[in-house]
């Protein structure tokens, strides 16, 4: 099986990284790369995620560990023996995130913190440990998942949440200028609504979605995979799956009042997203 349309051996003998890759988004990641020629060292917290990864991805050059990425001395150990044994990296793709989807008053300070964590603060810990050895080879790319609730600020996301999104944008845009001629490309992923997840399974209810969510395209995580793929391939800046994304950016930038009031007409969505 092949993901999308990346053909075979594009990313043959290249080296990637990629955190929170045991499921969802992350897992359809380490098989695309994989399927595309990359040999791919995957992180997780869950230990019941990586047998079952371990399991549906057996015969490909992928190898999981089990890390909490904010653990940031277990975080730079891994990066540091994968370079050891591989001799390089080129690809790092940050995909791991907290997630839970409440008001603010009603989400612990530790949990608000957590998410910060696990999403950027993980960001800048292993950007600090990879960016050296990617700027001794003089070529490399650094991949960040972000969201379309990084750009978009409308009722019913977590505030931490989105606001870890926003960081991870902001970060990643800057790190680009200053990367600009060195070799080392910038990636950022903004995903919309991706349906058949832990996201929603386990996360977010649909009560929590406006009602136009259910009226708009979907993505799956193959789709996101997919153009992530392409994107490391074409050395791409940026992403937005859907496709439709950057419109609504621009419509949100130039009225984003009229933007809310929409999203808040019918009131929450009644689409089964898990």
């Amino acid at each position: 099986m092949r993901i999308g349309r990346t053909p075979v051996h594009t990313l043959r003998g290249r080296v990637c990284l990629v955190t929170g890759g045991a499921s969802g988004i992350g897992l359809q990641l380490v098989l695309g790369l994989a399927q595309a020629g990359a040999r791919v060292h995957a992180c997780d917290l869950s230990q019941a995620h990586l047998d079952s990864a371990t399991a549906q991805l057996a015969g490909l050059p992928v190898e999981f560990s089990l890390l909490d990425v904010t653990d940031r001395t277990g975080l730079e150990k891994w990066v540091s023996q994968v370079h050891e044994t591989e001799g390089r990296i080129d690809v790092l793709v940050h995909n791991a995130a907290f997630v839970r989807w409440t008001d603010v008053e009603q989400m612990p300070v530790e949990e608000a913190e957590l998410h910060m964590r696990t999403g950027y603060d993980t960001l800048v810990h292993i950007v600090s440990t990879a960016l050296p050895l990617m700027r001794a080879r003089g070529q490399g790319q650094i991949v960040a998942i972000g969201s379309s609730v990084g750009r978009l600020f409308v009722g019913g996301p977590s505030a931490a949440y989105a606001a870890t999104k926003a960081a991870i944008e902001a970060y990643t845009e800057i790190l680009r200028l200053e990367l600009a001629g060195s070799g080392i490309s910038v990636t950022l992923v903004r995903p919309g609504v991706v349906r058949g997840t832990d996201f929603f399974r386990e996360h977010v209810p649909s009560s929590r979605m406006p009602r136009i969510a259910d009226l708009l395209p979907a993505s799956s995580p193959q789709a996101v995979a997919a153009a992530t793929v392409r994107a490391v391939a074409m050395r791409q800046a940026g992403v937005d799956v859907p496709r439709y994304l950057p419109l609504m950016y621009r419509v949100y930038a130039l009225a984003p009042g009229a933007v809310r009031r929409l999203t808040a007409v019918g009131g929450s969505a009644r689409r089964d997203y898990a």
